[in-house]
């Protein structure tokens, strides 16, 4: 359960700093449904770009922005789909678009999530603690925005190893920013390193996305109904909806399969990793390239009783696709084979992570044989803004990329995407990967073997986090009629 206990002091605080500093924050229906948000700050958002350090922006954490950079309003859900001339297979594969978030990565909901119900409740006092936002990248990022958004401190960790675009636009935002050892598959050192700060720092305020329920809830709550919009405006009488497909990272964003699975009960749940660091696939470890994905432990709040199925990617295809969606001669390839030339000038829009969703879902229709009539859903988490600087890295590397290498790279990672390296999951395949957490949480992380054993034997463990929704969003508007700005 998420605590939204009431510390009145902390919350008078945060309320005046809210007032001077003009600050209004949404709720969770409003981030659904942004028609919710009164006109007066809709107006106002035209002349307030989508990046913009502006507490109006927290009113664009939705699904639903406009897709500009500056000014925009709101429609429908953003989304992408990718034909078969690009995937190799009839199912239809759809992809809801994170870059049209400010950061320009849905991870901004994710740590509002967390942020918010210990700021309206005062347990987080913004002018004592600072917000710490351990992560292997975008989540960080998300928890230093909101964190400069709703006028707090904030601390970036991540790992030293991540793309240099995400710790020049860090520099620029969070108070202090973190490097700990290694790439995106070193969760441990994160850990580690929070815990070192928990000692020496008093006031520290942790928001670990690996542990923090409103990381699930957020996603539950408003991804997984945008996914719900989508399939309700895509699909046609004779579709059916066959599941959702995602990197698992902290396992905030497959939340939105729980919210799914109660609309859509046939419907299943995949969960990707990297082929380099198959923790749930085979209990294994090593160090990958798929930057935004956290490994060799199962996050406290992956609800894996609802995980269906598990694969794994292999980096170098994710890496080898970020040249043919990019570089020109790719392009060009991918328009001579059939790929409408209006998604090849979009491929942009899938970051690294991106990839590595897409080609989960290819291995996922592949293994349950769909055919056109098939919709799967994905995440696209951000997009190749954040890695001009790995494809450079990948040019000096590896030379010019050619036609040659466009044909090789569709042929194999695309057309010749196969089955191996999946797992269907039973009861006890699931208990299995359910049991590994006790190595990371109850040994590591202070959690209780009573509490890991409720996650699994308590049918209504995971309904009550997805019913506090509504307590929460009462507590934001009690928290928003204090301030007195609406």
């Amino acid at each position: 359960m998420i605590d939204l206990t009431i510390h009145e002091a902390g919350r008078e605080r945060a309320i005046r700093r809210a007032r001077e500093r003009g600050i209004i924050i949404p709720t969770f229906a409003q981030m659904r449904d942004p028609s919710r948000i009164p006109e007066a700050l809709r107006a106002r958002l035209r002349e307030v770009g989508l990046w913009d350090v502006n507490p109006l922006n927290l009113f664009r954490i939705t699904w639903k922005n406009e897709p500009v950079p500056f000014g925009g309003g709101f429609g429908d859900v953003n989304v992408l789909e990718f034909p078969p001339a690009l995937t190799g297979v009839p199912a239809r594969i759809i992809a809801l678009v994170g870059k049209w978030f400010p950061t320009g990565s849905h991870k901004v909901g994710a740590t509002f999530g967390c942020l918010v119900p210990r700021l309206v409740t005062g347990q987080f006092d913004p002018t004592y603690h600072k917000a710490v936002w351990p992560s292997t990248g975008n989540f960080c990022r998300g928890g230093a925005y909101n964190s400069a958004l709703l006028g707090c401190e904030s601390i970036a960790i991540l790992p030293e190893g991540m793309s240099r675009e995400r710790f020049e636009w860090l520099s620029r935002l969070a108070g202090e920013v973190i490097a700990t050892p290694g790439c995106e598959s070193n969760v441990k050192e994160i850990f580690d390193k929070c815990w070192e700060l928990r000692r020496t720092r008093p006031d520290v305020f942790i928001f670990n996305q690996f542990e923090e329920f409103g990381n699930y809830l957020w996603h539950y709550a408003v991804t997984g109904h945008a996914m719900e919009e989508v399939l309700a405006r895509v699909m046609g009488p004779k579709d059916t909806y066959r599941g959702v497909v995602l990197t698992t990272g902290s396992a905030g964003t497959i939340a939105c399969g729980d919210y799914l699975k109660q609309v859509f009960p046939t419907s299943k749940v995949a969960a990707s990793e990297a082929l380099q660091c198959p923790t749930l696939l085979m209990n294994g470890f090593g160090g990958h390239r798929i930057e935004g994905i956290g490994d060799k432990h199962v996050p406290w709040i992956h609800n894996v009783q609802n995980t269906d199925l598990v694969m794994a990617i292999d980096d170098a295809a994710c890496m080898a696709l970020v040249r043919l969606f990019n570089e020109p001669a790719g392009r060009a390839y991918l328009m001579r084979q059939g790929v409408p030339e209006g998604l090849v000038e979009r491929l942009d829009l899938l970051g690294i992570s991106g990839i590595a969703n897409l080609l989960s879902c290819i291995k996922f229709a592949r293994w349950y044989e769909l055919d056109e009539s098939d919709v799967v859903l994905t995440v696209l988490t951000d997009s190749m803004e954040l890695y001009g600087s790995r494809l450079a890295e990948l040019r000096q590397e590896r030379g010019e990329y050619t036609e040659r290498d466009a044909a090789a790279d569709y042929s194999r990672y695309l057309l010749g995407s196969t089955v191996d390296f999946m797992a269907e999951l039973g009861y006890w395949d699931r208990r299995r990967i359910h049991n590994l957490k006790y190595f990371t949480w109850v040994e590591q992380q202070g959690k209780t073997a009573e509490e890991l054993q409720a996650q699994w034997f308590d049918r209504d463990y995971w309904t009550r986090i997805q019913q506090q929704v509504a307590e929460i969003d009462a507590r934001i508007e009690e928290f928003n009629a204090r301030v007195g700005l609406i």
